[in-house]
């Protein structure tokens, strides 16, 4: 089978921050720096995260290889116990990043592409573990699931010239124990103190994928759920 050729720069569409909050992001990755974006659903985190990965991935002059999209894939950390191949067991998981790279490239086949060209990797929490990884950007997504334990192994797999992002929603979290909970905020108490690394939090007024999610979660917080 012949191999799909491969996607060049000029194929990745070219977006504007739509906030204040996304504008601090766009400026933050241009310095140089890693990132933490948290906060409020329906604001672009993960969005963000793929396109200046991809962004840098799809450079002809740049040193960085792929991107290595991490996630915790099942609430009980075990991904082995699904039936099929590794493969088979993360589709449910890849779903949400075929239509948004789609997007981006304004072509269907643009994440299998990819993918196949081996510049784009997901990967669990269960298989990152003693790797390497160099001339990588890794996005941490749903980072909110995951322990300070995984985050804290995830962090320290970071090689030779490779960046960081990571996107999620402490109030969103799949924990059900109050110490695997906080373990997203003693994280973030950390990295916001690393030089190079910024941390921004979004808020309702961050909100672009709907007025009526807007209006819902402002509701929410308004009477204080």
């Amino acid at each position: 089978m012949t191999k799909p050729q491969v996607l060049r720069i000029d194929h990745l569409r070219t977006f504007d921050p739509l906030t204040e909050n996304q504008k601090s992001c766009f400026d933050a990755w241009k310095d140089g720096n890693h990132l933490m974006m948290y906060g409020t659903a329906g604001t672009g985190k993960t969005f963000l995260g793929l396109y200046f990965a991809l962004e840098q991935v799809m450079e002809k002059s740049n040193t960085i290889e792929k991107l290595v999209v991490v996630r915790s894939v099942v609430p009980t950390r075990e991904i082995g116990y699904l039936p099929g191949t590794l493969e088979e067991k993360l589709s449910a998981y890849t779903a949400p990043y075929i239509p948004l790279v789609s997007s981006m490239f304004e072509d269907g086949e643009a994440y299998r592409k990819l993918v196949v060209d081996s510049k784009l990797q997901i990967m669990s929490t269960s298989h990152i573990r003693g790797l390497t990884l160099d001339n990588t950007i890794v996005l941490v997504d749903e980072c909110q699931n995951l322990t300070f334990h995984e985050l804290d192994s995830i962090i320290t797999r970071l090689g030779h010239n490779s960046r960081i992002i990571f996107a999620g929603d402490y109030r969103q979290s799949d924990f059900t124990r109050e110490s695997d909970k906080k373990g997203i905020k003693d994280f973030i108490n950390i990295v916001e103190q690393l030089k190079n690394f910024s941390c921004v939090e979004f808020q309702w007024q961050d909100i672009v994928r709907s007025d009526f999610v807007r209006d819902y979660i402002m509701t929410k917080e308004m009477l204080g759920y």
